[in-house]
């Protein structure tokens, strides 16, 4: 079998997997946001953390003139065996349209620590104001072939975003 088709299989089998075995918030309609965007959930996700691991987002980000974003706040994990980051996405006029703002490698040792992710967003031009944050602290956990994502952590908050 040639690579590319196994690769493909084996990953849509990991995506199914996946689905299969998220929680049920992450079961929610999604709504594909047009090209080039990610299809995500269309109700906010609750607070979900596992014993012990939490993450948070500040309530002030931060707004460049060049329309980049950096958000900040902690995180806590424990217990990985894949790499873990804690990832941001941020919605500002349509909730229904998130855009993801950076990464940031985490490291789970059971204490707390800080994380900051900037980005800039296509297809929308942000303003200072009101916006909301989604974090999460997610591990690719190796299993067989394919790493699948396990959450550690979500937070929903919603923020100001201020010029500077």
């Amino acid at each position: 079998m040639p690579v590319r088709p196994a690769l493909a299989a084996v990953l849509g089998g990991a995506a199914l997997l996946t689905l299969a075995a998220a929680p049920a918030h992450a079961a929610a309609p999604v709504h594909a946001a047009g090209p080039a965007r990610i299809a995500v959930p269309v109700h906010a996700v609750p607070v979900h953390a596992a014993p012990g691991e939490s993450v948070t987002v500040d309530t002030v980000g931060r707004l460049a003139a060049d329309g980049t974003v950096t958000l900040t706040g902690t995180y806590r994990c424990t217990g990985n065996t894949g790499p873990v980051f804690v990832t941001s996405a941020l919605s500002q006029r349509d909730p229904r349209v998130k855009h993801g703002i950076g990464g940031t490698v985490a490291r789970c040792d059971g204490t707390t620590h800080t994380w900051s992710n900037s980005g800039q967003v296509s297809g929308e031009t942000l303003m200072p104001g009101t916006a909301h944050v989604q974090a999460t602290v997610m591990e690719l956990r190796p299993v067989g072939l394919v790493p699948l994502p396990v959450f550690h952590a979500t937070a929903d908050q919603d923020v100001t975003l201020v010029q500077g």
